[in-house]
This record gives structure tokens, sequence and C-alpha cells, in this order.
């Protein structure tokens, strides 16, 4: 979960793991640690038709959650970072 400061700019202010609840670092506007988004609009066919899902989680529960998967993640490493 996101919060944002509301003015002439839009600044991050605080992300909660949406799993854990704990609090991640935010400093100056920017995250300062590792977070998973999600951010999914269900169209049709869905029992969830045009609902808009966004949730955050922490690295740890982001490892919790993808343990159980029975189809592993994909990893592929990254050179450039934006």
């Amino acid at each position: 979960m996101r919060k944002f400061q509301i003015g002439q700019e839009r600044k991050l202010t605080q992300v909660v793991c949406n799993q854990c609840g704990r609090e991640l670092k935010v400093e100056d506007g920017y995250l300062k640690e590792g977070c998973f988004t999600a951010d999914t609009v269900f169209g049709y066919f869905s029992k969830k038709d045009g609902n808009h899902h966004h949730f955050d989680l922490c690295e740890e529960c982001y490892d919790k959650m993808t343990a159980g998967f029975t189809v592993p993640v994909e990893v592929d490493e990254e050179t450039e970072f934006l």
C-alpha cells in the first residue's frame, strides 16, 4: 500500500507491505529497499470484471509467496538500473 503527499508535486511518503504490515523505508519520496508491486485490472471473463487491484510486498513476503509456486519464478539478471 502506497501513500503520497498531494500538492504541486505528488511525492511518495509511505509504503506498507500488504502481507505483513511492515513499513518499508522511504526517503525524500524514494523507496529505499526491495519491494514487489502488483498492479492489474481484471477484464472480461473474470469474477472481478473492471476491478483494479494494487498491492506491495516486502522482499521477505515476496520470497515466502513465490516459494510455494508449483512453476518457479523466471529470473533474468538486469545489467542496467533506471
